[in-house]
């Protein structure tokens, strides 16, 4: 009881302005307006993506506004599931962006071609395509906003002091893997394969489609056990919302991996133990199911590392006294 009332004990010294995370926001909001309004005549409704923005940054400024009311900790968790929640809806833009831009998956599906000898996303799930292994490839898959969910509330209910911060190197990389897919449109294999035909993927002929995914959207059938729980899970997932983009470099892995750096940050061993089996799952899975090329999971570990450590840095910097 004690605990849940120290949610809402007031803070001594709130914070008064912004949190990093929020000007993340706002510098993503910027940038990508720049880029709505140089893309203007081009995209289909650019005014309600303009609408949504200005709706975003309300809503930011009025949870604002009450933590400032009520400075606690729950006031604070609000600040931050607020932007969690809405990296759901800033995702879908990167394929609005996408349309009206040339694909870029002929490059990146003829450098895997030259760096394996192959199409790995092709031949992994052929290779294994026992229902064990299905089902473990979708349920890493699957445990991705698990991961992150699981991280935040350690941070939040055991390392309350560095919650912020693990929170801004989160929100802050999924604002930075946005803007690349938006200025890298690549959709993965599950929808450029279909695209140029299985023939010519087989043969390693692997030709430019233009603006092909702004009409069309199929996709491969994710492969694997169909009668399987997980696989169930996966497909429903990319019913839901998943679009021919956000491909280079895989966030899924990108972002996994920021959550893998932060439990090592906590010296927690038992959180390392815990998601460690889901992490090399889900950087498997990526492939597995053809959502990326291997050189997009390459791709997420090196931008992984960078975004953590960058931001890291950053902050220390902040926190450095003036001389």
């Amino acid at each position: 009881m004690k605990k849940l009332l120290s949610l809402f004990t007031l803070e001594r010294r709130p914070v008064k302005g912004l949190l990093s995370f929020e000007y993340a926001l706002l510098g993503y909001i910027a940038i990508t307006l720049v880029i709505l309004l140089f893309l203007y005549t081009r995209i289909e409704s650019p005014e309600t993506m303009i609408w949504g923005r200005l709706r975003v940054v309300a809503l930011t400024a009025a949870l604002w506004a009450v933590y400032r009311l009520l400075p606690c900790r729950f006031t604070l968790l609000c600040r931050v599931l607020l932007q969690l929640a809405m990296l759901s809806w800033w995702y879908p833009e990167t394929y609005e962006f996408n349309c009206v831009l040339p694909n870029l998956d002929h490059l990146f599906a003829s450098w895997e071609q030259s760096l394996f000898g192959c199409q790995p996303s092709l031949l992994f799930s052929r290779h294994f395509s026992h229902p064990i292994v299905s089902e473990l490839m979708c349920l890493g898959y699957v445990s991705y906003y698990p991961m992150i969910v699981a991280i935040v509330i350690y941070y939040y209910f055991i390392r309350p002091e560095k919650f912020v911060s693990a929170a801004n190197i989160i929100l802050t990389s999924f604002f930075l893997y946005y803007i690349i897919y938006i200025l890298v449109p690549v959709a993965g294999p599950q929808y450029y394969y279909p695209a140029i035909g299985m023939d010519a993927v087989e043969a390693g002929h692997f030709t430019s489609v233009g603006t092909y995914f702004a009409t069309h959207t199929e996709a491969l059938a994710t492969p694997g056990w169909q009668s399987g729980f997980f696989y169930d899970m996966v497909r429903a997932a990319h019913d839901a919302g998943e679009r021919p983009t956000a491909a280079f470099p895989s966030s899924h892995v990108g972002v996994s991996t920021i959550v893998m750096l932060l439990a090592w940050r906590a010296r927690s061993r038992s959180l390392i133990l815990g998601l460690l089996p889901l992490y090399i799952l889900l950087c498997l899975s990526t492939v597995y199911i053809y959502a990326h090329y291997a050189i997009d999971v390459l791709g997420g570990w090196i931008s992984a590392v960078v975004f953590y450590f960058a931001l890291i840095g950053i902050e220390k910097t902040k926190r450095a006294p003036c001389r």
